[in-house]
């Protein structure tokens, strides 16, 4: 499911957001709603994408965020030979938005 720009700007309450890490310096936007997780389109119907996550950390920042993830999906066991995962690898990283103070690590 999609969710566009102007209608994520209307969302009455803050929603989750993840950030996809899909190639090196390539990132596209979902935001969770009632469970789902969309992809961020724009008013051309595209997915939001850049090659800066600071640009689009930049942009999120005008938007009801509740909290920002970075994910990624890791080839790395299959690029050394390992044997498949019965579930996917993925890294997650807390982010802050520009004007939030950067996550604690403890």
């Amino acid at each position: 499911m999609k969710i566009s720009i102007d209608e994520f700007a209307a969302l009455r309450h803050a929603v989750a957001v993840v950030i996809h890490s899909l190639d090196p310096a390539l990132y596209q936007v979902t935001v969770a709603i009632e469970g789902q997780e969309r992809l961020l389109v724009g008013s051309d119907g595209r997915p939001l994408r850049s090659r800066s996550l600071a640009q689009l950390r930049d942009v999120l920042a005008r938007f009801p965020v509740a909290s920002l993830m970075l994910r990624q999906q890791s080839a790395y066991d299959e690029m050394i030979g390992q044997a498949p995962r019965e579930g996917p690898n993925i890294l997650e990283v807390p982010l802050a938005l520009p004007e939030e103070s950067p996550p604690t690590v403890q």
